[in-house]
């Protein structure tokens, strides 16, 4: 373990995140806002940190798999602490396990609050709980690349450890020119969608708030409403759209940069992505149709919230814990799919179920067919035995969380479906759940026990598990200084 590395790009790493403090100060100054100051102060603190570990580059550079996933845990959670500061340094979250949960939330683009009235906040606290899930959503450490240097391979560890799904792959030779292209990919979505809100009445700043969560897949809104305040099926549409699109691996968007519209076409994983979607639409649309009387009205509302639920945004233009069963059931399964690999949703991810199922398919022809040579494949590849394992060590690892998880909360003693989509909603980073935890409620009543569970759910769902696990191995941390 190459700690004096480690130690070096975490200073870094902050470094990065107190001159990131300085664009919500800026924000907090021009709205004439006494809260810029918590901004500037945590950013001093962090800038102290940087130039007593970030400045010297050690001899020795070498970042190796054990190191990229060290240094994504450690990165998530300090970003996290620190990122906290201004909200509990301002009083405008004076509990400072709330505040951190807001934070962790916000960088894991979960969505999920402790704030009983949003509104309330300043506009530049607002501004930097949306801006945690712009960062968030591509990835920190994918981030701090763009705008640091690292050699190669090193930034590729990074990478793997960080951008959620099953694999992670290079767009070009070098892992830093991958990161670039990402977050342009990024920026020129974001950018589009803040362009078309704009069109719909938004202003700038509520433009900018709502495109950098949809964009995150996060959910955060600076209205106690969130988009139903707005009351505008064009708005509404709007989002939508970008949600479903922000769900979508940014490796087809590159592919048709590139004009590989074969490659583009023939994802199999988005196709699947994209039947989910249209499935659940229509039978959510069948069932609340009787609820507001027409179809255009129940599709509008299905369509949002089954894009926001399984893109793990969390949005909502209507309170979903109200509508029938058969909906918030089929709600949930989408909660536990999630959006596609490589993409900034969270959730197991399409190309993990794709995997699973054909495995199943895959064990019944070999039991009726025992000599028959079979294999797994996606989008017409072999999926490598690596990767089915990792899969299903994947698997294992979420269902134990999931249940472990929900045993803790359960001692507050809240109903069942609360407990649990509790645990679903934060494990998966999709904000709201159903019945005490719906779209319309929060978790500021939860105990500080289940705060921390959420918390380290919120984290574990992001970063998909390994990461933060591997932080508690003690043969990780043998080599000394």
């Amino acid at each position: 373990m190459n700690n004096r590395m480690i130690v070096y790009m975490i200073g870094r790493m902050l470094g990065v995140e107190g001159l990131l403090l300085l664009v919500p100060a800026l924000v907090s100054f021009l709205y004439g806002e006494q809260s810029g100051i918590a901004f500037l102060l945590t950013a001093a603190i962090l800038l102290i940190i940087f130039l007593l570990a970030g400045r010297k580059k050690p001899k020795d550079t070498s970042i190796y798999g054990k190191e990229g996933l060290a240094l994504v845990g450690i990165a998530w959670i300090l970003w996290s602490l620190f990122g906290a500061l201004p909200f509990f340094i301002s009083g405008s979250i004076p509990d400072y396990l709330d505040a951190f949960f807001e934070t962790v939330s916000g960088f894991t683009t979960t969505g999920s609050t402790i704030l009983t009235d949003i509104e309330a906040l300043p506009q530049g606290m607002l501004f930097w709980r949306a801006l945690t899930h712009w960062i968030g959503g591509m990835g920190v450490l994918v981030f701090v690349m763009v705008l640091l240097s690292l050699d190669d391979d090193g930034s590729m560890y990074l990478m793997r450890a960080e951008v959620p799904g099953p694999e992670a792959d290079k767009l070009v030779p070098k892992a830093r020119s991958t990161a670039r292209i990402l977050y342009l990919m990024y920026l020129i979505l974001t950018m589009a969608e803040v362009i078309f809100l704009l069109f719909g009445g938004m202003n700038l700043y509520d433009a900018l708030i709502h495109s950098f969560s949809t964009a995150g897949t996060g959910g955060f809104s600076n209205r106690n409403a969130s988009v139903s305040y707005y009351d505008s099926a064009y708005i509404d549409g709007v989002i939508t759209v970008f949600m479903i699109l922000f769900g979508i691996n940014f490796n087809i968007y590159f592919a048709i940069y590139i004009k590989n519209w074969k490659s583009a076409l023939k994802n199999e994983e988005a196709r699947t992505y994209l039947g989910v979607i249209a499935a659940a639409i229509l039978m959510i649309t069948v069932n609340i149709y009787h609820i507001y009387g027409n179809v255009a009205s129940a599709f509008r509302y299905s369509s949002f919230q089954v894009a926001a639920v399984i893109t793990t945004t969390g949005f909502y233009t209507a309170d979903f814990n109200l509508w029938p069963e058969f909906s918030k059931t089929i709600l949930l399964v989408t909660m536990i799919i999630g959006a596609c690999a490589g993409s900034t949703g969270g959730g197991m991810k399409v190309s993990r179920i794709l995997i699973l199922c054909k495995s199943v398919k895959q064990e019944i022809k070999r039991i009726l067919h025992p000599k028959a040579v079979t294999v797994v494949t996606v989008n017409g590849q072999k999926v490598g035995r690596e990767t089915l394992h990792g899969v299903y060590v994947y698997s294992i690892c979420y269902a134990l969380i999931l249940v472990s998880s929900v045993l803790i909360v359960s001692i507050d003693n809240y109903d069942f479906a609360t407990s649990v989509s509790a645990v679903l909603t934060t494990l998966n980073n999709v904000g709201p759940g159903i019945s005490q935890v719906g779209p319309v409620e929060n978790f500021f009543e939860f105990s500080w026990l289940s705060k921390l569970v959420f918390c380290a759910d919120m984290l574990l769902g992001r970063l998909e598990i390994f990461p933060c696990l591997v932080l508690l191995a003690p043969e990780l941390w043998k080599r000394k200084f």
